[in-house]
């Protein structure tokens, strides 16, 4: 098997879409003879900052002196980013090779009229290549929810629940409550959560999940946090941390990376405060808050939700207060568009619109309508390569205090980074 034949036969999978449930990735991991037994598990789930949470814990593991397995979603550019050891992404290799063991143990275990889901299949190849790498531990970020998530079928020491908004409605719920309660559902027995600062109604209904396996939860801005104006200080039960740099932009990284530590912390107690400084200071998350380019200033950011643009948006005003913002816009039609667009939209000086390479990404004239309603208007194109192209020639030409924001979709931000780099996407 080639490296894109595996890739053809891992998107073959998305055909089956999206099911909840574990009863097919128990059993597939059975027939893998349980890699996710090999390594101790720190999971975390939320509706924002899943992924720089996970960033900042497996960079603070990683300083410690462990060897760390760290399982993320979506992929930018590569679909090699999901599953990274020590640092460094799943070789082309190791990729088809597991991609064949995943077939054989498929079959082995009979699944028979329920096959398997793209993100099942990737989250059991993730966890077999942390076993063959040797692991010490795991870095697990949930795909969608929590109780039902495929990843929900790992047992873990220790997890993590940033801050919960409405996303996908459709499938969680309506209500912070209903939202709160799938994504509590990675709280099992054995297992000490962690709660990033929640709104009243999301923190009752993940306490009293904790109280029903008799788990003592933490909760930040109760038990741990950070503190100061940056550098900053992180306090927790038996441990503070002064001096702490934090390089990924925006005041909601902070609650992200107080939850990151106290988490690691208690995967693996005795994290010494160097461990933790250097942790923060060298972690890197592409796509959020990302200075991907300069001359002109080029910020990547996916901001697929309204808690996420809301993020975005003050992260833009408190950095940038003057800056002409050229924004480079897309979404996917199944989240709350006018949500997203409502909150970005009059941050721009200018509007560029393109649909994303996704068969769930709005229509363009749909898009041009969403920039007549909450902004100066929109110039629509074919590509987000072509808009991006533009925004930035227009941008350079206006002159300082222009930069050019992407946003909207991860799609967006994947394909405005394959076109920075002028790499081809892969997966």
């Amino acid at each position: 098997m080639s490296l894109p034949e595996a890739l053809r036969y891992l998107s073959s999978l998305s055909r089956f879409g999206m099911r909840f449930g574990l009863e097919r990735i128990e059993r597939l991991l059975e027939a893998l003879e349980h890699p996710e037994r090999a390594y101790r598990v720190l999971h975390v789930a939320g509706t924002n900052g899943k992924g720089s949470t996970c960033a900042f814990a497996a960079s603070v593991l990683e300083q410690a002196g462990l060897r760390v397995g760290l399982y993320t979603s979506p992929h930018l550019v590569r679909f090699h980013e999901r599953i990274r050891v020590a640092g460094a992404e799943i070789c082309d290799e190791a990729l088809v090779e597991g991609v064949e063991a995943l077939k054989v143990a498929a079959a082995r275990a009979k699944l028979g009229d329920e096959p398997l889901t793209f993100f099942e299949a990737t989250t059991a190849l993730a966890l077999r290549h942390f076993a063959r790498e040797k692991v010490e531990v795991v870095v697990l970020e949930t795909g969608l929810g929590g109780r039902l998530d495929a990843t929900n079928a790992v047992g873990s020491q220790v997890c993590a629940i940033t801050r919960i908004g409405l996303d996908h409605t459709a499938l969680l719920g309506s209500t912070l409550g209903a939202v709160a309660a799938e994504k509590a559902g990675i709280i099992k027995a054995g297992c000490q959560p962690v709660f990033a600062r929640q709104a009243p109604e999301a923190l009752s209904v993940l306490e009293r999940r904790a109280g029903e396996i008799a788990a003592s939860a933490r909760v930040a801005g109760r038990d741990f946090g950070l503190e100061g104006a940056g550098p900053f200080s992180f306090f927790s039960a038996g441990l503070r941390v002064e001096n702490l740099e934090l390089p990924l932009p925006g005041p909601h990284q902070l609650e992200n990376a107080e939850s990151a530590i106290e988490a690691a912390r208690l995967l693996v107690p005795g994290i010494a405060p160097e461990a933790v400084r250097q942790g923060l200071r060298r972690t890197r998350w592409p796509g959020r808050f990302e200075r991907a380019a300069e001359g002109p200033l080029t910020v990547l950011d996916g901001a697929h939700n309204p808690d996420g643009a809301a993020a975005l948006a003050r992260a833009v005003r408190a950095l940038f207060p003057r800056a002409r913002v050229h924004l480079v816009f897309g979404v996917l039609a199944d989240k709350d568009v006018e949500g997203i667009a409502r909150l970005l939209m009059p941050l721009a000086a200018r509007v560029y619109v393109a649909s994303p390479a996704n068969e769930r990404a709005l229509a363009v004239d749909e898009l041009e309508g969403l920039a007549r309603r909450f902004g100066p208007g929109a110039k629509a194109y074919a590509t987000v390569a072509e808009a991006l192209r533009s925004a930035r020639a227009e941008a350079r030409a206006a002159g300082e205090g222009a930069m050019v924001l992407v946003a909207g979709s991860l799609c967006v931000v994947g394909e405005a980074a394959a076109a920075l780099s002028g790499a081809q996407q892969v997966g």
